[in-house]
Formats: structure tokens, C-alpha cells, sequence
């Protein structure tokens, strides 16, 4: 669980730094963040 969190929270960071910065985001890349944070909870919520 640790460790799922680790990455989102990287990854999160990363985008995050990447707007700041000024940094032109490609929408591909929130797109499967969102998907990776829905299968996760999906899991989740049905165990």
C-alpha cells in the first residue's frame, strides 16, 4: 500500500512541478494518472 502511494504521490509531484514551472502538460498524461488513481480505488473499494 506504501508503496502505491509513493508512486502516486510522485507522479503527482511531477505533473505538479511541470505546471508550475510553465511547462506544457499533455492531456495524455493526466488522462492515464486518472485512470491509474480509478483502478486503484476500484480495487480498493471492492475487497
Amino acid at each position: 500500500m506504501q508503496a502505491l502511494a509513493t508512486t502516486f504521490s510522485e507522479h503527482k509531484q511531477g505533473l505538479e512541478g511541470q505546471w508550475h514551472r510553465g511547462e506544457e502538460v499533455a492531456t495524455e498524461e493526466p488522462r492515464v494518472a486518472l485512470q491509474r488513481y480509478r483502478s486503484f480505488f476500484n480495487r480498493l473499494l471492492n475487497t
